[in-house]
């Protein structure tokens, strides 16, 4: 993928991994839009020089709204990446759990697919574009405290293998961005063994780079997640990571 001379739009950029690659095309010399739903980091972006679009992936009016707006002001959009996600615990013990799972679902999953509905005909009647979908190495290799998560990362990689083929001969590709736990906003104060953001957006933009680009987005980080099946050691890392239930509520070792 050419990543110079593109006209990206960054959905759920306004933080994180989401934000720093938006950072990162414009660098490298595309124009870049951001949406999101913090109005702060919007102004602060907008300060920055992005194009900034105020949007809420769980409301298909909002999604419809911002993908007039977003085409109006740049009709050459040629990227879409979807990057909105919420990653929350459960218990599933606990029937309260349901509301964080609806949550999820309808972020992750379902705010995909309605960006990916509201630019699919813009991009094919261009002949030529690229979807760019978001993961997680969890998608792979599920952390049991965040078990909508894991599913929810785990549907969306279906579905972009899904569009993928519907998608064939159209000039329209579909790839698919599986992070691993990147340091964000702190995080690596949690995970000792987080990724630096500065690491993790160095290497997924030169797997972008490639020609041809890569179906799967995997750093180097991820590929014990995403062939932990294929290399035998999928039961065993799940039970390692099985220890997490101990952070919540309630639960004891």
């Amino acid at each position: 993928m050419d990543l110079s001379h593109r006209t990206v739009f960054v959905v759920g950029g306004t933080s994180g991994i989401g934000r720093e690659l938006a950072r990162r095309f414009a660098a490298a010399g595309s124009t870049v839009a951001v949406g999101g739903r913090d109005p702060e980091a919007l102004c602060e972006l907008a300060a920055e020089g992005f194009g900034t679009f105020p949007v809420d992936v769980t409301d298909g009016a909002s999604v419809t709204s911002v993908r007039d707006a977003v085409l109006a002001r740049y009709p050459g959009l040629d990227t879409v990446v979807t990057m909105s996600g919420v990653m929350l615990m459960e218990d599933l013990r606990d029937p309260a759990h349901f509301g964080a799972a609806e949550r999820t679902i309808d972020t992750n999953l379902l705010g995909t697919i309605r960006v990916i509905d509201a630019f699919t005909r813009h991009l094919i009647g261009r002949g030529a574009g690229t979807f760019v979908t978001v993961t997680s190495g969890i998608a792979f290799l599920p952390f049991p405290p965040m078990p909508s998560y894991a599913a929810s990362k785990a549907a969306v990689h279906a579905y972009s293998e899904a569009l993928r083929a519907q998608l064939d001969g159209t000039g329209v590709g579909v790839v698919e961005l599986v992070p691993p736990a990147v340091a964000t906003s702190g995080q690596q104060k949690v995970n000792p063994h987080a990724l630096p953001l500065d690491d993790f957006a160095g290497e997924v933009m030169d797997l972008l780079a490639k020609d041809p680009t890569p179906r799967e987005i995997l750093v180097k980080g991820v590929l014990m997640h995403r062939w932990a099946e294929r290399d035998g050691t999928y039961d065993d890392l799940v039970a390692q990571r099985s220890g997490a239930l101990s952070l919540l509520p309630g639960r004891e070792g």
